[in-house]
């Protein structure tokens, strides 16, 4: 019994078991993170009336019920209790030992995707700073030089000339501060690990917001009062926060909208790296925003340098957050659709070693 307990805590997927009668028997703690409910209040409670799916499988799953076989579904949309639905692939088996009973597990394809993402922005980053190392030094001085030369001929032209040259003036000007954000790749320092208490990052942020760049958006807090401390760089941290918000922000225009800093605790989270090596993330951030939505076309790259949704957007500001929070050995994912767009960052909690000795 030890053994099958073991087992039973050790599935990385959300799990349940399901009766003769549809209740739900028993669920692992993965499933009780994903519904963001305990397995006890759950108990003997009907399962459809708790998982909600996108396609009609109470049927298939009786047939596989009756005929004692496994029933396998992929891309349906599951969701359930406060959790918004997820794009996820089932497995249905029949509990052997238990006439009637079966284990439905959900495997949410969100953790496979940022998973492959998490690796992928790190390759992306290290080829954005190769470009910013062999190309800054090589454009930043002959741009100064013709900035200088642009303003030295300004002096004694027309009015009607001089539009050309504040345009070589304007255009060099930006260039240069392209490949400034370009460079913050490589002079982005090491995260200084500590323990953070979040709360003191999404405040900081939001006043800096609500003076600036958003002082249009009504910017509301939602915090869980009981979060422990994160471990983390807080500067390198608040940076990630202001660069989101500021997204938002951008993505209102100049309608007033509403941003949401949710913070909340999964425990069941945890990263699986390809050496078996893991890593729990339960702190999770989300910077929710009502605005259009991001672009179809760039949903799946939005973390990659110079994937831009906005016209003049240099697609920076994006793959620098990614960069930081794949630094702090995190993940970053997004879900958008018009009216809402979800970031989500998830944490790791300080050890209990760095509070002490903090404190």
């Amino acid at each position: 019994m030890m053994r099958d307990n073991a087992l039973w805590a050790s599935l990385p997927v959300p799990t349940l078991i399901v009766g003769p009668d549809n209740g739900i028997v028993d669920m692992n703690s993965a499933a009780e993170g994903f519904l963001n409910v305990s397995a006890k209040s759950l108990r003997d409670m009907p399962v459809w009336d708790q998982i909600a799916v996108n396609d009609p499988l109470e049927s298939a799953f009786e047939r596989a019920r009756e005929t004692n076989t496994p029933l396998f579904v992929n891309d349906v949309d599951v969701g359930g209790g406060s959790r918004a639905p997820m794009q996820s692939d089932l497995q249905v088996a029949p509990l052997l030992g238990h006439p009637g009973h079966m284990i439905l597990m959900i495997s949410p394809r969100e953790l496979a995707g940022r998973m492959t993402q998490n690796y992928s922005v790190k390759s992306a980053a290290k080829s954005a700073i190769g470009m910013a190392e062999m190309l800054a030094h090589e454009i930043k001085n002959p741009l100064a030089g013709i900035t200088g030369a642009a303003q030295l001929l300004s002096m004694n032209l027309s009015a009607e000339d001089l539009e050309l040259t504040d345009l070589i003036v304007e255009e060099s000007r930006r260039i240069v501060k392209l490949l400034s954000q370009v460079e913050q790749f490589g002079n982005l320092s090491a995260p200084d690990f500590k323990p953070v208490n979040i709360h003191d990052v999404l405040d900081r942020a939001r006043r800096s917001a609500l003076l600036g760049f958003g002082a249009h958006m009504n910017i509301i807090e939602d915090y869980d009062p009981s979060l422990p401390l994160a471990y983390g760089d807080p500067d390198q941290l608040l940076q990630v926060v202001l660069n989101l918000l500021k997204n938002a922000s951008e993505a209102a225009g100049s309608t007033p909208g509403k941003i949401r800093l949710h913070s909340y605790f999964e425990h069941s989270f945890r990263l699986r790296r390809s050496d078996g090596s893991g890593q729990s993330l339960p702190l999770q951030i989300e910077v929710i925003d009502d605005g259009p939505g991001l672009p179809e076309m760039i949903k799946g790259d939005i973390f990659d340098p110079f994937v831009s949704g906005r016209e003049n957007g240099t697609g920076l500001g994006l793959a620098l957050v990614s960069k930081i929070i794949s630094d702090h050995h995190g993940w970053i994912s997004v879900t958008s659709v018009p009216g809402r767009t979800v970031f989500r960052i998830s944490l790791a909690r300080a050890p209990k070693d760095a509070v002490t000795h903090d404190s």
